[in-house]
């Protein structure tokens, strides 16, 4: 939120600095984030001085140019080529000089320098209207008051303001300091604890009265608890124009265009009392009746900014008899707009139910100045005052009459809430006492009324425009903001007490296994929980939306649903990395996933790894190698042995996003799904290399690693011996036979069983191939002898004779 110091100091006549004040300012909960200077012109007309046209005879090269010789107030004058028509000897004009910066209206700076035109010298610039940001004319250079002298800067002449923007990090529940008032009202209270007693100045409706009631229109509220009040006035005989300068600035600080004087208006109106107001044109209102209600479902809408927008069924409208003229509290209607045009108005000023609102801005993707403060609830005693205080402001810039009464719907009047604050609370919360008198005196500058004194505490009535203190808490929050955090004192001492943790709680297996991914070049991402209806089809396009969590608010239609598989986001997050370059990639996630069957919500958590591109990058010293199935069940294997799960049992996966995958269960229960992703997903999310992924339940993973015993063993102090076989055998016989096969032949001296060739060729008959492998021996207890080893070797031989039909090569 951007705050003018300059429209600040209306408020409370103020001589600090600007640093100082922001600091108070923040110290009060009000964050100022930057302060940036505002110049009503920009460059402030600095290098800009009064020249007087000594001569001014025709260029010899150019037919349109003139070569001029002009006075700027220096020792001497210097000599300027100008293209403008109507320049002339004898003229006091604006003179740009050498070094001065001049500034486009689409922000760019044009640096004056010395130069020749033409062949001829020129010293400078002599300036059109435009080129100075003083208006838009440039039929030619601006011809100043004969009476000045030349040398004079034109910031001198002309009114050029300068002031202060402060940038306030405004949180959602201070909905009081949204308005220059409210700052100013906050900024009082903190002044008076520094025993600074400054008046805060409130703009005066005093003089205002209907002057004729010639326009009369009805008010029609439908649902008093969608517009709890409502009011509004006629205007008429005005003339639409420019607003004043003073204003345009006011608005410009800011960051707001001005449009018209009745437009900017309601603007400043909002600005400065934080009370949203909008303006009808009278004469498009049909029926001369207002009726504020909510249309059907599907009605077609026209806003200002020439979009048609579908109306919901709980969109409150402002109609006339015929027609929807406005989106409440949001957006105007793009017919009874105030144009050059209007002779007369309804201004409206209301309070709308924040929850509506902010649901309507949602549903079609606007966020205004006007829903901003409506959704986070305005001040309901404001609505006359704002409402009198714009009528006054437009009949002084844009003339008119008053022709109606006020018009109020306030069927509930606002009773302040009642609250009582006990000293004993208080200086728990705080941490120290504070005088009694001290908190009185707090309260009173945040015009919390003091109703009750007892000796445990006081009796408050909270303002209505503080919407959000409703409890005692809320009320300490606020003496402890304006007494000042920096005010209380720390002890020395710091007390922490341990909680006793398992080594199997969960975020301590995320760390172990977070850390052996990383140590393995791994990534960790986060990603939103949230994601697009249409990627619930992404892996099965059979499936509906019924399963899906819907979002009964959502920011929008891209994140309306939970996501019910971690695919989703981790292929969007591959899909940025592509598209900026980073084809090797190696990522994991823990995360939730999200699901409705019935009236139950099933809420599961994973472990998900992405892989997409080599191994490693590219290096001279090293070959590179893609990623691929194997190097992704390494990895899964090492996680599930790190974690001591080392009697998975391998099966077919169930999941339909992989075109080649496995899952590993231990006792039925799946513990993680991974493979090669289909092309066709792929396709959808307009990704162009292979993606490998693996899905942990992590859930079954961190109870199956909860039943893990560790059992620890001396290392062996004899050696290992290694021999080979080379088997000939059946195309349909797999490894995993030929391992089988082994252990349950050796059970006590064979350590290891390792594939380390495959043959198949034309040397061998057809449907044969050979596979070498290797058999790892060891006794714990002796060494082995030659004996042994060769006993062993035979019964495995003579076992795969026996039951794979293997021969030896």
């Amino acid at each position: 939120m951007q705050i003018s110091y300059n429209w600040l100091k209306q408020f409370l006549k103020l001589d600090w600095d600007s640093q100082k004040t922001a600091e108070l300012l923040t110290d009060l909960g009000l964050e100022v984030e930057g302060i940036t200077p505002f110049e009503s012109i920009k460059g402030g007309l600095k290098g800009i001085v009064v020249g007087h046209v000594l001569s001014c005879t025709k260029h010899p090269n150019a037919d349109k140019l003139k070569v001029t010789t002009v006075d700027i107030g220096a020792e001497s004058p210097v000599q300027i080529v100008c293209g403008a028509p109507n320049v002339d000897k004898g003229q006091k004009v604006p003179v740009a000089t050498v070094g001065t910066k001049l500034y486009t209206p689409e922000g760019k700076v044009w640096k004056i320098g010395k130069g020749k035109i033409r062949g001829e010298e020129s010293h400078g610039m002599i300036c059109a209207e435009d080129e100075l940001g003083l208006g838009s004319d440039h039929e030619g250079i601006l011809v100043l008051d004969s009476k000045l002298k030349p040398g004079t800067p034109c910031s001198e002449i002309f009114d050029v303001e300068q002031d202060e923007v402060f940038e306030i990090g405004l949180t959602p529940n201070r909905a009081d300091a949204m308005s220059h008032y409210g700052v100013a009202r906050d900024l009082k209270a903190g002044l008076i604890q520094k025993e600074i007693n400054k008046e805060l100045i409130t703009p005066s409706i005093s003089q205002f009265n209907v002057d004729n009631r010639s326009l009369k229109l009805q008010v029609d509220v439908v649902d008093s608890k969608l517009v709890p009040r409502y009011a509004g006035i006629t205007l008429s005989n005005l003339t639409i124009k420019p607003s004043p300068k003073w204003l345009q600035n006011r608005l410009r600080a800011i960051g707001i265009n001005p449009t018209n004087n009745v437009v900017d208006a309601t603007n400043y109106v909002l600005h400065e009392l934080g009370q949203p107001l909008h303006a009808f044109d009278a004469d498009r209102i049909h029926g001369k009746k207002v009726i504020v209600k909510t249309l059907p479902a599907g009605t077609k809408f026209m806003t200002l900014d020439g979009e048609e927008r579908t109306l919901h069924e709980d969109d409150l409208m402002i109609c006339d008899s015929e027609k929807p003229m406005c989106i409440a509290g949001v957006f105007g209607g793009i017919n009874t707009g105030v144009t050059e045009k209007t002779n007369s108005i309804f201004l409206e000023s209301a309070y709308f139910n924040p929850v509506s609102i902010r649901k309507t801005a949602k549903r079609h993707g606007l966020n205004t100045d006007a829903s901003f403060r409506f959704e986070r609830g305005i001040d309901i005693e404001n609505v006359e005052y704002a409402l009198k205080r714009a009528a006054l402001l437009i009949k002084e810039i844009a003339g008119g009459d008053i022709t109606s009464d006020i018009i109020d719907f306030y069927p509930k009047r606002f009773d302040e809430h009642q609250v009582f604050l006990t000293f004993r609370k208080t200086y728990s919360l705080v941490g120290q006492e504070i005088p009694q008198d001290t908190i009185k005196s707090i309260l009173t500058s945040l015009d919390i009324k003091v109703k009750s004194v007892t000796e445990a505490g006081l009796g408050l009535s909270i303002p209505s425009y503080r919407v959000d203190v409703q409890r005692e808490v809320d009320v300490i929050e606020e003496i402890l903001r304006v007494y000042g955090y920096n005010n209380i004192d720390f002890g020395t001492k710091l007390n922490a007490s341990t909680a006793p943790v398992s080594k199997f709680d969960d975020h301590r297996l995320q760390t172990v296994i977070g850390d052996l991914l990383a140590s393995k070049g791994f990534y960790e991402i986060m990603t939103n929980s949230l994601t697009a209806p249409a990627n619930a089809q992404l892996i099965d396009e059979s499936e509906t939306d019924e399963k899906s969590v819907q979002m009964l608010n959502p920011l929008s239609n891209d994140l309306s649903i939970m996501r019910r598989s971690m695919l989703y986001t981790g292929l969007e997050t591959v899909l940025y990395n592509n598209n900026r370059k980073k084809h090797n990639l190696k990522l994991f996630e823990f995360g939730k996933s999200y699901e409705q069957q019935d009236t139950k919500y099933i809420e599961d958590k994973h472990l998900c790894l992405y892989l997409t591109g080599n191994r490693s990058e590219s290096n001279w010293s090293r070959e590179v190698k893609a990623i691929d199935f194997f190097y992704l069940k390494s990895i899964v294997l090492n996680i599930l042995a790190r974690l001591g799960i080392t009697d998975a049992i391998s099966e077919p996966t169930s999941n339909s996003a992989f075109s080649e995958g496995l899952s590993l269960a231990v006792n039925t229960k799946e513990v993680v799904s991974f493979g090669l992703i289909k092309k066709s997903i792929l396709k959808k999310m307009n990704l162009k290399q292979e993606v490998l992924y693996a899905d942990f339940n992590w859930d079954n993973v961190i109870a199956l690693a909860q039943k893990n015993s560790i059992t620890y063993r001396e290392i062996p102090k004899y050696p290992e011996v290694k021999r080979d076989l080379a088997l000939l055998l059946d195309d349909a016989v797999s490894f995993k036979q030929v391992y089988d096969l082994a252990r349950k032949t050796e059970k006590k001296l064979l350590k290891d069983i390792n594939l380390f060739d495959v043959y198949v060729g034309d040397k061998l008959p057809k449907g044969k191939k050979s596979y070498a492998v290797s058999f790892t021996l060891q006794d714990s207890q002796r060494t082995l002898t030659d004996k042994q080893i060769d006993r062993i070797l035979g019964k495995l031989q003579k076992t795969y004779q026996t039951e794979l039909g293997a021969e030896l090569r």
